[in-house]
This record gives C-alpha cells, sequence and structure tokens, in this order.
C-alpha cells in the first residue's frame, strides 16, 4: 500500500524547522572549536577539518532541504504538485532527514556525524521531533521508493523526471536543447570518447547557432542575455548527452564573465561578440604545475617590453586548448610579490592549432595530457618561453586585478558545474533504467529486483535534489546577491549525486558495466571528474565552512 503523508508539505517545513534548529547547534559547536577566543583562526580551522567540513556538508543538506520545500511550495500555488512530485519530496526529506541524524557521507569512506560536529546526544534527540520520525519512516518506506520507479518505468525516456519548477520559457529552453543533444550528440558521443577524438566542428557549429556560446551575453553584444538559470538548463540537457559538449559552453561563460565584470570598454566591444557568436573559442589558461587550488602562489609571469608582455612559466590541466583561439591567462606581472596581489589577467590571442602541430605560435608549445574520461576537447599542458601579449589586452588595463577578477567568475563556474553534474546523472539514469527494464534474470526484468529499482528510484531523488540547489544558486546569481556560499554547496552536493549515480548505473549493469562498449563505462569515467574541477570537494567543504563561520568568528 502506498504510504503517502497526508498534509505532507506543512509536515516537511515543520521538520525542516528543526533541521536548521540542529545546523545552527551545530555552527556554535564548531565555532568553539575553530574559534575558541572569538576569532576564526586559519589554522585551528585546518586542524578540526573533519569537524568544519562535516558542518559545510550539514548546512548544505538544510540547504538542500530547505530548496526542496520552496519548489514543493510553488508548485502547490501553480496546482503543479503531483503524485510524483510529492514522492520525491517525501523521500528526499526522508532520506536527507536521517542522515542528519546517522550520518552524512563525505566521501566513500568518510562519514560526518553529530559527534564530528562536538554535539551531544540530547541535541540529536531534540531534533528528532515527531515530524522528522513520520517523514523518516515514510520517505524510506519500500512503497514510496518502489512507486517512485514504478513511475520512471512508465516514463523512461522522458525529458523530465516530474516538475522541475521552471516556467514556460524556460520549459521551451529545455524542450529546444533536448532534443539537439539527444539528436545530434547522444548517438555519437560514446564513439568520440573510445576513439579520443575532438568535438566534430560541425557540432560547434550548430551549437554556436542555438547561441550557447553567448547565453547569457548581453543581447548588445550579440548574446541572447538569458539568465543563469537558462544556463543551468541548457548544461544539464547538453551534459546529459556528454559532458564534452555541455562542457564547451563554460569556456565561453568564463571568458565572458571575465571580460564584462573586468574589461575596459573597447575591450568588452571587441571581444564579447566574437565569443558570443562562436567566432572565437575560448580556454581558461588558470592553473599551474604543484600549485593546484592555490592560485595566489602561481609563478608563470608576465614581463612588459615596449607594447608587449613577454609570457614565461607553464601551464597545465588546459581545457581545449589546441583548438581555443583565445586564452583568459592568469599571470604574474609583479615579481616581488608571492601572493594574489601580483596577478594579471589577459586575454591572449592564439592562432588555433591542429592535431600535427597544436601550438604553432611563437614562444608556446605543449603536450596532451591522457586523461579517463571528460574528453572530446582534450586536456593539456603548455610551457610559455617568451610568448607575446598585447599590452592592450591586459583585461581592465590595470595590473595586479587578476585574481580579484577571477574570483568574480567562481560564483557563475561553479553553478554551471553543479547544472553539468546534473545532466551526467540524468545520463547515469538514463541508460540504468533502460538497461534495468530491459535485462532479464531469473524469468524476469532486473527492475523488479528491489535493489536495483531502490537505485533507480534514488537516483531520481538526488537529481531532484541537486537540480534545485542549482536553480537556487542561479536565481540568486541573476538577482545581483553574493552566492557563493549557495554556488559552493550547490558543487559540492551535484558532484557527489552525479558519482553516486554513475557508480550505482554501473552496479545495474553488472558486469557489462565494466565494458568498454557499454555507455555507462564512458558515464562514469565522466562523473569522477566533477569532485576535482572547479574546486576540489575538500576545497570546497573548506571555503563552505570558513563562510559558514567567518561571522560569528569576527
Amino acid at each position: 500500500m502506498l504510504i503517502l503523508l497526508p498534509h505532507l508539505l506543512p509536515r516537511c517545513e515543520e521538520a525542516l524547522l528543526s533541521a536548521e534548529g540542529f545546523l545552527a547547534a551545530a555552527k556554535d559547536s564548531v565555532t568553539r572549536i575553530v574559534a575558541p577566543e572569538g576569532k576564526l583562526s586559519r589554522a585551528a580551522l585546518d586542524r578540526h577539518q573533519r569537524a568544519a567540513h562535516a558542518l559545510a556538508w550539514y548546512a548544505t543538506y538544510v540547504e538542500a532541504l530547505r530548496q526542496m520545500a520552496r519548489w514543493a511550495r510553488r508548485l502547490e500555488h501553480q496546482k503543479r504538485l503531483g503524485e510524483i512530485e510529492k514522492l520525491i519530496l517525501q523521500t528526499a526529506f526522508g532520506e536527507y532527514l536521517a542522515q542528519l541524524a546517522g550520518g552524512i557521507a563525505m566521501s566513500q569512506n568518510e562519514v560526518a556525524r553529530p559527534y564530528d560536529l562536538g554535539l551531544e546526544n540530547s541535541v540529536v534527540g531534540e531534533f528528532w521531533t515527531p515530524a522528522v520520525d513520520e517523514i523518516v519512516q515514510a520517505g524510506n518506506a519500500r512503497e514510496t521508493r518502489a512507486a517512485i520507479a514504478d513511475h520512471l518505468a512508465a516514463h523512461a525516456g522522458a525529458m523530465t523526471i516530474g516538475d522541475p519548477g521552471l516556467d514556460e520559457t524556460m520549459g521551451l529552453v529545455r524542450e529546444q536543447f533536448f532534443r539537439f543533444a539527444q539528436e545530434k550528440v547522444a548517438p555519437y558521443a560514446h564513439g568520440w570518447h573510445l576513439r579520443d577524438e575532438l568535438i566534430p566542428l560541425d557540432v560547434i557549429a550548430q551549437m554556436s547557432a542555438l547561441g550557447v556560446f553567448g547565453l547569457t551575453i548581453p543581447e548588445t553584444y550579440g548574446g541572447a542575455g538569458l539568465s543563469k538559470t537558462a544556463m543551468c538548463v541548457v548544461s544539464e540537457e547538453l551534459s546529459r548527452a556528454y559532458i564534452g559538449v555541455g562542457s564547451l559552453g563554460t569556456r565561453s561563460e568564463i571568458a565572458a564573465e571575465l571580460i564584462l565584470s573586468g574589461g575596459t570598454k573597447e575591450q568588452r566591444d571587441h571581444w564579447l561578440p566574437l565569443i558570443a557568436s562562436g567566432e572565437k573559442l575560448p580556454t581558461a589558461v588558470f592553473t599551474e604545475p604543484d600549485v593546484g587550488s592555490d592560485l595566489g602562489s602561481l609563478r608563470t609571469r608576465a614581463v612588459r617590453e615596449g607594447d608587449v608582455y613577454k609570457v614565461y612559466g607553464n601551464k597545465t590541466w588546459i581545457t581545449h586548448a589546441a583548438r581555443a583561439d583565445v586564452m583568459t591567462l592568469l599571470v604574474r606581472t609583479d615579481p616581488a610579490t608571492s601572493d594574489y596581489r601580483g596577478l594579471s589577467m589577459f586575454i591572449a590571442e592564439k592562432p588555433r592549432g591542429t592535431e600535427g602541430e597544436p601550438f604553432p605560435a611563437p614562444g608556446m608549445r605543449g603536450g596532451e595530457i591522457g586523461v579517463l574520461g571528460y574528453r572530446g576537447m582534450k586536456e593539456f599542458e603548455i610551457a610559455f618561453d617568451g610568448f607575446e601579449v598585447p599590452a592592450a589586452n591586459l583585461l581592465g588595463a590595470e595590473e595586479g586585478q587578476g585574481f580579484k577578477q577571477l574570483m568574480q567568475t567562481f560564483e557563475s563556474a561553479r553553478i554551471q558545474t553543479a547544472a553539468r553534474a546534473v545532466g551526467v546523472a540524468l545520463s547515469a539514469l538514463d541508460v540504468g533504467l533502460r538497461y534495468a527494464l530491459d535485462r532479464r534474470q531469473s524469468g524476469q526484468r532486473i527492475f523488479n529486483f528491489p535493489r536495483v529499482s531502490d537505485k533507480l528510484a534514488m537516483m531520481a531523488v538526488e537529481i531532484t535534489v541537486a537540480r534545485q540547489i542549482a536553480y537556487y544558486a542561479a536565481r540568486e546569481k541573476d538577482e545581483g546577491r553574493r552566492c557563493d556560499l549557495e554556488a559552493g554547496m550547490a558543487k559540492l552536493l551535484a558532484a557527489r549525486v552525479a558519482w553516486a549515480c554513475a557508480d550505482n548505473a554501473v552496479q545495474i549493469h553488472g558486469g557489462n558495466g565494466f565494458a568498454l562498449e557499454y555507455p555507462v563505462s564512458r558515464i562514469l569515467c565522466d562523473a569522477r571528474i566533477l569532485n576535482i574541477f572547479e574546486g576540489a570537494a575538500e576545497i570546497q567543504a573548506q571555503v563552505i565552512a570558513r563562510r559558514l563561520l567567518e561571522d560569528r568568528g569576527n
């Protein structure tokens, strides 16, 4: 018998209040650990990383539940809250509330529990109210997950899982890109991956015609002038077909935001129309060997000689570098500095490379880095030895602003990464569901086995959760509000969801999941990178924790 709680949404909102009180107690407790004298200590934050990162995950879960409740309330007001949306809501609350008390997986073998936060059992007891207990039992009931799985089976191949809560315009955007991606990308993606090929130029041309590269660039510069929510929708559907295609737009998004927020009028007028049209494909050249996430320690330098800067040093993990026409290049222009204050950003044009000669520019050479997944654009390391950049291409025409300029793009980059992760998770659900419905074992579809259908149901639930927190961050960005915390939470959670969905899809495939011929093997490899780039999960948790505690430590 189906267990769907009466008055579900009010009960979820009641339970959310308990979760918020639990989080407030956790913040107080961790503050006492890392700011014992009333001031946040970076050394203490590092030393008590487990407590700090546990707080980041607990806060992310509470925010995710808050956004799920708001999503359901909006749908209810619009008379669009149907049975499948209620089932997903109930299961999301049931599972995440239970994990708040019992432990949240930060990785496969690291579980954050209340005692890691310094909380006494009495705090957990206060959190575990009758509303929480009721939702946990109903949300984790066998019948609830089975009903979600049955809905998935009845709607296999559908564009969405339930109602994502978008307006009519965004719904049309999703439909357009869903059809494009499923027709022009999905049938060929696995072949491109297996052959380690670049995404064909004719596909890029079609993406350009659809406005992918100018999606959020203002119309005055030839872009579509759409919202970050639109960016999420487009990134989801493209990444659902192939993360390489979904990630092509990221480079244009980063370059455009850098130029919009930090460029001079002349730079905006010149570069933005070229990027929006797809005539110039950008790449981001930030990372260096042995530096990783500590961008303030970059050593690649640019020395001014007359009207040009000459660049010397090494960069690595540069995506789509050979085919790109222009680099957003972060280098050190002040040799007297060793931190972020001496960094500057350049818009460095380069000739497009070929397979035989990837970097034909003087003063520049590089080689490909072989990778497990995230193919289609290829990764490179680059060595600069006197590579020339016109002084007019210094972003903002002022040295020392590079790090600040880059920080202004991190919110959008992490929101888009969360959207790409949702797309990869959707891809895993698509292939896992299809295989479960087709594969027969012991005279029946393996979908009929609860351990298989439960996996699929939880994929649908967590995809919805990750999507809603990503949309929330995008709306905050669109409203001009600071959203580094929300963007970081969205990226942290969505990356884990993508990996969990991909791993479970492989498990559903059994031995065939380990065979290269099956697309799920590619999806697994593609999902793994999401927890690393745009801020590894550990770095992301550290940043979230610091933001949560900074007001209390000052």
